[in-house]
């Protein structure tokens, strides 16, 4: 048990808050609450509940609103001349909680090591029922594994969490991003082709925070997951992609997706894959306010997109806001966002003027959860296909995912328990004319048709889920966005890439040192060519 807790403080990258944790391990070594026992089933829990797998709060507040919600345009931010910049403590603790972490107890990779482990050393009668609970977390590994790649490019993998696996310390070689994600997308492949003749046990069931022993919806999240990865890599290996995407398509029964089953006013609640509430405290909308440029309305999306088109999701998406004067609150009679060139000591000025994120829907939910992916974003991936290779209706998929995310928003909107301004799900007709006579009409030449698909995927990813979105972004140039250029040298605008936490630079030196010339905030991931 020490050399696993031990283990636990090291980075599996490197070795990342070891001064701290050597001093912390001895207490935890001899803490009477915590397990002394690392066994499949409860490390296989430990990993759902890391806190970029079920992504709380804090994720949000810190990781994705200084970085992908900023480089994506998917939320407001201050434009200060140093908006672009990388901030290192939380993109540090994001690194650290793929390869270890001192909150929960592991992190992702550290603890899909350990399930070897103890998979391994099992009897040979009780590895048939623990089989599923390493299957299940490979789709988990596989999953953020891959958000790191689109985060930092080469990262460490196969050598990563050596002294959990062989109990040796090995500083880890860097793997190559393009065959990081050839590993991730045969490993999903081999994960759903497990799941489709799989049984759940009760001790899954039980273990099973996510998706509660359903051995469909693991089968479903595995496929889904490797149909975005191969999208993702689309443009930089597009015979490959179109092969296995359109055999995917082609054979829904060998390959069924997280798609709403093709129906418009599906239920997310047991379609989607979606993780515990985001959060749980009773943050209010006024103490949400004390970072308000966090939750300005973002002026592309509102003012570009979805004000033209007259969008039903306007009303569970955004708040209008307003001022107070002498004690009375005023609502702005309009939605609309800040302009993205307000300058920064404007913008604290005249904030009230302007739309924020609906509280609701966001601010004040109690019960939003973490978003892994969902049927608008799938079907959005599909209409991307037919409309590029063919063997599909792409109008009739982009429709479909066009309706699909109005009813994600507005379910989001319905699960509030805290109080807050709850819309009804518009008419049939008013979303039929939505989609069928606006601005998101799918017409035009076969470009326009996938800057569409490109910008209302991206709409619907929105800062929940920012990662994605910068992505999609960076991969396909769309939308059109504008950035104001910042005065600090070398700041002037968003990164196409993370840079490597510093701290991961000194404890794994050596092995820094082949992938330093690639190190800069202009090196682009590999998929991204456009």
């Amino acid at each position: 048990m020490k050399k696993i807790l031990f283990a636990l403080c090291l980075l599996a990258g490197s070795a990342t808050l070891l001064s701290g944790c050597k001093e912390q391990l001895e207490e935890k070594y001899f803490n009477p609450e915590r397990s002394t026992e690392a066994n499949v089933s409860g490390l296989f829990s430990s990993m759902l509940n890391n806190d970029r797998v079920r992504p709380s709060y804090y994720n949000v507040r810190t990781f994705l609103a200084q970085h992908a919600i900023v480089y994506g345009q998917t939320g407001g931010f201050s434009n200060s001349n140093r908006v672009y910049e990388q901030n290192d403590n939380y993109s540090s603790a994001y690194w650290n909680d793929f390869y270890t972490s001192t909150v929960n107890g592991g992190g992702v990779l550290a603890l899909y090591r350990e399930m070897e482990n103890a998979y391994a050393a099992l009897p040979e009668s009780d590895k048939a029922s623990n089989e599923i609970f390493l299957k299940a977390a490979s789709v988990i590994l596989y999953d953020e594994a891959s958000k790191l790649v689109d985060l930092w490019g080469d990262i460490p993998f196969s050598e990563a969490g050596s002294l959990n696996a062989t109990s040796t310390l090995k500083y880890p070689k860097y793997d190559d991003q393009r065959e990081l994600y050839n590993t991730f997308i045969s490993g999903l492949d081999a994960a759903a082709t497990y799941f489709a003749t799989a049984k759940t046990t009760s001790s899954f069931n039980r273990h099973d925070i996510l998706l509660s022993g359903n051995v469909d919806n693991w089968r479903r999240y595995a496929n889904s997951i490797r149909l975005r990865l191969l999208m993702r890599i689309s443009n930089v290996d597009e015979a490959m992609a179109r092969t296995e995407i359109l055999k995917m398509l082609g054979n829904p029964a060998q390959y069924p997706l997280v798609d709403g089953g093709g129906v418009s006013n599906y239920n997310p609640a047991t379609s989607d894959i979606l993780l515990r509430p985001l959060r749980t405290n009773n943050e209010t909308l006024n103490s949400a306010l004390t970072e308000v440029s966090t939750y300005w309305a973002p002026d592309y999306m509102l003012n570009t997109v979805m004000l033209p088109a007259n969008d039903p999701r306007i009303p569970v998406m955004f708040d209008k806001f307003g001022r107070t004067v002498n004690g009375v609150f005023i609502p702005n009679p309009t939605y609309r966002a800040m302009p993205i060139g307000t300058p920064a000591e404007q913008q604290t000025l005249i904030f009230t003027e302007y739309a924020i994120l609906d509280s609701a829907t966001f601010l004040q939910n109690r019960m939003i959860p973490g978003v892994v992916i969902t049927a608008p974003e799938v079907n959005f991936i599909k209409a991307e296909a037919f409309q590029r290779w063919g063997s599909g209706d792409a109008k009739t998929t982009y429709d479909l995912a066009l309706r699909q995310s109005i009813n994600f928003y507005y379910y989001l909107n319905s699960i509030n328990d805290a109080g807050g301004r709850k819309e009804t799900m518009p008419a049939s007709s008013v979303i039929d004319n939505f989609v069928n006579n606006s601005s998101v009409n799918y017409s035009g030449t076969d470009a326009q048709k996938l800057a569409k698909i490109y910008t209302q995927k991206w709409l619907h990813l929105g800062f929940l889920q920012a990662n994605q979105a910068w992505s999609e972004y960076r991969r396909t140039n769309t939308p059109t966005l504008t950035f104001p250029v910042q005065t600090q040298v070398g700041l002037e605008s968003p990164p196409t890439r993370l840079l490597y936490p510093a701290v991961e630079k000194t404890f794994n030196a050596a092995n820094y040192e082949a992938v330093k010339a690639e190190d800069t905030r202009t090196t682009k991931i590999f998929w991204d060519v456009n």
